[in-house]
């Protein structure tokens, strides 16, 4: 057994287990015939054959330049015998290539090195060839072929993000001083996800649930605009196919796959699913529900309810937290992803650096409708924390942010939500009202726009409907930071004068943002309305202690509440529990008298 340094070339074929499904003896003839076709481009580059892997190789160079003028011209020969092929029988590689320190034994080799080209492999594009970065700078020279820069990428089992650089033939050749700023496919820019079929474990009776509930979650998922999902055709295909996620997701080009299962057992039915990433293997989100069976089409849609408004999130969550795949000359979709990263960072630097990208992204691209949107909507949270300064301007600015959403992309509930709620919160009730019922025709499982039609009940002084709807939105979906539903039904509660619901509600909210601005008042107003003088008093200590500038007449400059007695309720359990009703100017009366 020894060490030394080497280059490592790791091959597979696109969509190997396809092929061999609908004609094993001619697929498995056809890789042999390549495989001897391209043999004397390894020798003539001083490479062998390590060992075959079924579907790939493994192959091994003394010199990284030697190893990627091998991959290039492999690559190119079979794009030459691909050409005279019908499509159905087109046989095209993935090339990963790295260097690095391995262990020799036996003719094998091992270590970290084959294991990163392995994982290269997989980034690569259909006929390409994917380079780590320690590859390309030693060899970037010697190329005589254009690798772009797919920038940093995390792989299972693999410490650390690699800089990945690929070849992809199909692209036109341009020069290497001038490479394009972003050369990334759609499916790079635009999350895929792909509903695999839910795994029945009952009787066969239980298919036609299992069946349904894949099915019904993927309309639900599709009515959505920031990811795509894939059709019922593309994944149900697999349902017998006895095929690993990362494979699946190979031969669809998912970014992500949501599995899952179904088992009853008596009166009881229980549903398990999981969100992956099928390339490096993570689970990024699991959650199981445990319902009574009733009506099942009933039972179906609360469980499509709730695992839709469970995924999307997590999937936004896995997307904002990619690594930047660049850093220079970034498009708009890259801005807005940098963007939604800090936005999930819950402070006020992130806040900030979040509208700058957001800003950014819209910029570039005026067309991006979901920048628009989501910059509307963390421009009124920074109100409601405290960290931005109320005003006219920025109010008018979220209501044109919402209209180019709903302009840009009329098919997003998202963007008229947000146009709801800047009407509702400007006291035109019926015009959010009317935004909010089109957000939810547009997607029935879209729980920020039931919510944000509890923001238009409570505006129009209707508590009871407003409670009801922040309840069903809290339930299922909470985990998004859009939406504040905790602070909202402390309101709605308070105003019912349940002012111990709302302290409740006031704390929970509190757990989630301390800061927030909103919360810390509303939890000073019952807390003194419950008579507990002194926990209001270190309420409102708190409140002025994050926000000094602080008055009654700030915080009720906001409200545009239908009903006065609201306002007034309000107003008086701020004024019990000490908030200043107005920020008092000291005067220095000795400097007067002295000037006199």
């Amino acid at each position: 057994m020894e060490r030394r340094l080497a280059a490592i070339v790791c091959a597979d074929v696109v969509g190997y287990s396809r092929m061999m499904g609908a004609d094993e003896a001619g697929t498995h003839a056809a890789f042999k015939a390549h495989r001897g076709a391209i043999h004397p481009i390894i020798l003539n580059h001083g490479g062998r054959i390590v060992k075959y892997t079924g579907d790939g190789f493994l192959l091994e160079f003394p010199s990284i330049v030697g190893a990627i003028a091998a991959a290039v011209e492999v690559q190119k020969l079979m794009a030459e015998r691909n050409a005279h092929l019908p499509a159905d029988r087109v046989m095209q590689f993935r090339l990963g290539v790295n260097m690095g320190d391995v262990i020799f034994d036996e003719d094998e080799v091992f270590g970290d090195g084959v294991n990163t080209a392995v994982r290269l492999e997989a980034a690569a594009p259909p006929g390409g060839i994917a380079l780590s970065n320690k590859a390309y700078q030693e060899a970037f020279k010697h190329l005589t072929v254009t690798f772009v820069d797919r920038g940093p990428f995390r792989f299972k089992n693999i410490e650390g993000a690699i800089n990945v650089w690929t070849w992809d033939p199909s692209s036109p050749e341009k020069s290497r001083e001038t490479p394009p700023a972003t050369a990334l496919p759609a499916e790079y820019r635009t999350a895929i996800v792909g509903v695999l079929p839910f795994a029945n474990l009952s009787s066969e009776t239980d298919e036609y649930f299992s069946d349904g509930l894949a099915e019904d979650l993927i309309h639900a998922l599709s009515l959505q605009s920031f990811f795509r999902v894939l059709s019922r055709n593309s994944t149900f295909a697999f349902k017998h196919a006895g095929m690993s996620a990362r494979l699946i997701a190979r031969e669809i080009d998912a970014t992500y796959l949501i599995q899952g299962s179904v088992r009853r057992s008596g009166n009881k039915i229980r549903v398990t699913a999981e969100l992956v990433a099928p390339e490096n293997g993570e689970q990024i989100w699991a959650g199981r529900y445990d319902r009574d069976i009733g009506d099942l089409f009933a039972v179906q849609d609360d469980i499509t309810a709730n695992l839709c408004t469970a995924l999307i999130p997590e999937i936004y969550r896995a997307e904002a937290a990619v690594p930047v795949r660049s850093t220079t000359d970034l498009t708009a979709w890259d801005r807005f992803l940098r963007g939604l990263s800090h936005y999930y960072q819950p402070t006020k630097a992130d806040y900030q650096s979040s509208i700058a990208l957001f800003r950014e992204a819209i910029k570039i691209d005026p067309g991006l409708a979901i920048a628009h949107t989501y910059l509307g909507t963390i421009l009124l949270q920074g109100i409601h924390f405290g960290w931005i300064r109320n005003s006219r301007e920025l109010w008018d600015e979220a209501m044109a942010l919402a209209e180019a959403g709903v302009r840009l992309d009329s098919r997003s509930s998202f963007s008229y939500s947000l146009l709801a709620y800047v009407h509702a919160m400007q006291g035109r009730v019926e015009a959010g009202m009317e935004a909010a019922r089109k957000a939810l025709q547009l997607n029935p499982y879209d729980m920020g726009a039931r919510g944000v039609l509890g923001v238009c009940h409570l505006v129009g002084g209707e508590h009871r409907q407003a409670i009801e709807l922040f309840s069903v939105a809290a339930q299922r979906g909470n985990s998004d930071p859009r939406y504040q539903w905790s602070v909202l039904s402390a309101f709605s509660h308070y105003m019912l004068g349940q002012y111990d619901a709302s302290l409740s509600w006031a704390r929970e909210s509190h757990y989630q943002n301390p800061n927030h601005l909103q919360c810390l008042a509303i939890r000073a107003a019952a807390l003194a309305q419950l008579g507990r003088s002194v926990e209001a008093g270190e309420a409102v200590a708190a409140l002025l202690g994050q926000h000094p500038w602080m008055t009654i007449d700030r915080l009720l400059s906001n409200i545009r509440w239908r009903n006065p007695a609201d306002i007034a309720h309000y107003r008086d359990g701020l004024v019990k529990a000490g908030v200043p009703l107005t920020k008092l100017t000291l005067v220095d009366t000795k400097a007067k008298y002295a000037g006199e």
